[in-house]
């Protein structure tokens, strides 16, 4: 399975390295393929190193003002003109999307994937990785969104909030028929 993964790039502590590193295994390990925005800086570092020694594949989508840090040794890399383009096509090259702890530009992008999902351009399953409880107060407003009617659909039909990596390794292949 080919599984989009949005995350930060930033350098970040144990508490979210180490889960990861560790659902980046789990992914090599289950031969998936990692789509990703390509960085060889952070957190995006992290996971691509650690599907790759667990014998998965890379395939980043870069973007044309940061093709400098796009990883070298990816098994397919892809330079998208703006940030728009890339998200395209990280959606169109995966079949399933986990969201990973990150910043506004991670934000961006599942809220982007959300509101397609909500508009049936896709029914590809979502995964919010909820490591350290980082997206606690995000799920409480999606609920709050779901509670007073913002949501036409139910929430759970959108995304699925997983505490750990092998939860929600455990819903894609599900979702996939794969278990």
């Amino acid at each position: 399975m080919n599984i989009c993964v949005f995350l930060s790039a930033a350098d970040l502590d144990d508490r979210y390295t180490v889960p990861a590193r560790e659902f980046a295994e789990l992914l090599g390990r289950g031969g998936h393929t990692l789509v990703w925005g390509g960085s060889e800086s952070g957190l995006m570092k992290v996971v691509a190193d650690g599907v790759q020694a667990a014998g998965g594949r890379l395939v980043g989508v870069s973007v044309d003002f940061l093709a400098a840090k796009a990883r070298t040794n990816a098994d397919e890399m892809v330079i998208a003109r703006d940030l728009a383009e890339r998200k395209a096509l990280l959606l169109e090259k995966s079949d399933a999307i986990v969201i990973m702890v990150g910043g506004t530009g991670t934000l961006d992008e599942a809220t982007e994937i959300l509101e397609l999902k909500k508009h049936g351009k896709h029914t590809k399953p979502v995964v919010l990785l909820n490591t350290a409880g980082f997206y606690d107060g995000l799920r409480q407003q999606f609920q709050r969104m779901e509670d007073e009617g913002f949501l036409p659909v139910p929430l759970t039909d959108l995304v699925f909030f997983a505490k750990d990596g092998v939860g929600a390794l455990a819903y894609l292949e599900e979702s996939a028929g794969l278990q």
